[in-house]
């Protein structure tokens, strides 16, 4: 996995004597545990994740046009596409370049990554949701709301539990593990083409009229992005499910090897699935958005159980788990890269 830092010192200064990117990676993972994304810093400047959703924001204004044909929209959509995740690792690849002339650029480095990875904003959200579910349901449905886009007004206990469940699951993939995955083989620049790969497709990638030709582009490439990173988010979680008696990984395995296809996605199925598995909980089903009633298939064993709050304390553990095992491994290749170089 690591292997890739030969190709990343051929395009930029060489780090320190013992600081790979696997080092990178481990400071980046344990700021993000410790601080997230500190608002001290944020209220002063923008979130990088801010500054690409506003560049989606200035295309899609501009180049986004009702009367365009089909074939102008999608053109249009890849350019816009092009652009802005060019434009991202072209700017990535000049900070990388400026931060290793200096003697501690490395830390800055890692700091910037960490803003990328979502491990500590998912962790707080979910425990939100659980925290205002043990109030009332009202207060479960505002928390929920937050980090879900199907229509929550109507939604009962079960269904609170089992959106931020799902919610969970998806985005420890699309969140933590990709940003990871994409900054272990390309560094900086390739956590940031994630990035914006993934904002484009949080923004414009819908079958909608508005975005059905001009996302397209959007929505493919976050499919080809995540694809690898879902399947592994999966495996992490039946692993993190067998390291102790949190959940059942067996059980997690299987139910991701039968129903993770079932998902309208192509990668949100695999970690949904293993946790619906490794719990023993029913997810997937109907879900309501503003523009209707979506029909969705179950996931989880038959006889699965009701999600609640219990469930989604059970989702947060295996989630925090599955973070520390991967911290924990990668750690293992920064301190062997460490004495290798001593």
């Amino acid at each position: 996995m690591f292997t890739t830092d030969l190709l990343i010192s051929s395009l930029f200064p060489p780090l320190p004597d013992g600081v790979g990117i696997a080092t990178l990676l481990l400071l980046a993972l344990i700021i993000d545990r410790l601080a997230g994304d500190p608002m001290i810093l944020y209220r002063r400047l923008p979130h990088p994740v801010v500054l690409i959703g506003r560049a989606v924001s200035y295309f899609a204004a501009r180049c986004n046009k009702a009367g365009h044909s089909p074939r102008r929209q999608i053109a249009a959509g890849a350019m816009s596409w092009l652009l802005i995740v060019g434009g991202g690792i072209a700017i990535a690849i000049l900070i990388v370049t400026g931060l290793r002339a200096l003697p501690f650029g490395w830390t800055i480095e890692a700091l910037l990554a960490s803003s990328l990875i979502a491990g500590r904003s998912l962790r707080d959200h979910v425990a939100s949701v659980q925290a205002g579910l043990a109030r009332s349901t009202e207060a479960g449905r505002t928390a929920v709301g937050h980090i879900v886009g199907r229509d929550t007004a109507d939604l009962d206990p079960p269904g609170i539990a089992r959106a931020a469940i799902e919610s969970a699951a998806e985005n420890f993939s699309d969140g933590v593990i990709a940003p990871i995955f994409w900054f272990a083989l390309f560094g900086l620049p390739g956590i940031v083409a994630y990035k914006a790969i993934n904002t484009l497709d949080s923004m414009i990638g819908y079958r909608t009229a508005q975005y059905l030709y001009f996302g397209r582009c959007a929505a493919r490439a976050d499919d080809l992005a995540n694809w690898l990173p879902a399947r592994i988010s999966g495996l992490l979680l039946c692993l993190a499910a067998a390291s102790g008696k949190l959940a059942d990984a067996r059980n997690g395995w299987r139910v991701m090897r039968r129903d993770a296809r079932l998902h309208a996605s192509p990668n949100a199925g695999w970690p949904e699935a293993a946790m619906a598995g490794a719990l023993g909980i029913a997810l997937g089903g109907p879900r309501s958005y503003p523009g209707g009633v979506h029909e969705a298939a179950w996931l989880g064993a038959p006889g699965a159980q009701i999600a609640d709050a219990n469930a989604i304390a059970a989702a947060r553990k295996l989630i925090d788990r599955a973070e520390l095992l991967l911290t924990a491994g990668i750690a293992l290749v920064a301190a062997g890269m460490f004495f290798q170089a001593g």
